[in-house]
């Protein structure tokens, strides 16, 4: 009788810690709420950066043009790749990335449209510039003509590397039709692109520059000493061109196109370039 009394008593020990262990088991875990579809809609995609590779004369206007593109195409980031047409040629020839080509010349776009890195049927000529010839402003050395570079006081007369710089290129046709390049070699100081000439005149460490009237514009420590006969040089152009090698196509088309509209064309203008029909 005793050993049945003292099994049920374990069985009901044993039954009790059972219960009491099951109501302790440790609760599911919650299921994970889906997101919000209003926060699923509100999700905004990373902008679409294009690159463009752009001659260094035109950096103000583009300056002034990407501001009011980004405001209007909060999807799209434009990112400036300024220098030498000559030096942004070759390094789309290399392969940097580059999504439109602004060229200083249209030998520079001609040349990556025959090796068929810029679609012809995507590039055209935008713009048009002038040639001058810049002094400082505060310059005691009166220099009218392209004649007075040979002046005795005239130490140093800044061009762009003609190899890589149209302005410089344009500098040396009008210098040598003037027969005056071989007699001022030793006073030719040569800059990387027609900004730095702009700044060595603008410094004092040129008494002369050759630049864009456009660039002689943006500066207030330079004035135009003359501005060069047009007959002397080929005509200053500024085409533009999609790269084919670019990832956004669309994205750059869309602002090749914008480049060509009636709201671009005016700031350009207000800079001084001049648009072509």
């Amino acid at each position: 009788m005793f050993k049945i009394i003292k099994n049920s008593m374990v069985w009901g020990v044993v039954a009790s810690l059972t219960i009491m262990l099951a109501g302790c088991a440790a609760p599911a875990a919650p299921t994970a709420s889906p997101a919000p579809a209003d926060a699923q809609k509100n999700a905004v995609a990373a902008p679409v950066e294009l690159t463009i590779s752009a001659a260094a004369s035109i950096t103000d206007a583009l300056k002034e043009i990407q501001k009011s593109y980004e405001s209007s195409h909060p999807n799209i980031k434009v990112n400036f790749n300024f220098g030498a047409s000559g030096a942004l040629q070759q390094q789309i020839e290399q392969g940097a990335p580059a999504d439109l080509f602004l060229s200083a010349a249209a030998k520079n776009m001609k040349d990556l449209v025959d090796k068929q890195l810029i679609d012809s049927a995507k590039q055209k000529k935008l713009l048009t510039n002038e040639l001058v010839a810049v002094i400082p402003t505060g310059g005691k050395t009166p220099i009218a003509s392209v004649a007075d570079l040979s002046k005795a006081d005239v130490k140093h007369v800044a061009i762009g590397i003609p190899e890589s710089v149209p302005a410089g290129n344009y500098a040396k046709e009008a210098l040598t039709n003037a027969k005056l390049w071989d007699s001022l070699q030793s006073k030719l100081v040569q800059g990387k692109d027609v900004r730095q000439v702009l700044q060595y005149v603008e410094t004092g460490n040129a008494d002369a520059g050759f630049v864009y009237k456009t660039d002689a514009m943006t500066s207030q420590q330079v004035k135009v000493a003359f501005a060069v006969d047009p007959k002397s040089y080929t005509a200053v152009e500024y085409p533009i061109g999609v790269v084919k090698a670019t990832k956004h196509g669309k994205e750059a088309e869309e602002f090749y196109t914008y480049l060509q509209s009636k709201p671009a064309l005016d700031v350009f203008i207000k800079y001084g370039f001049t648009a072509i029909p």
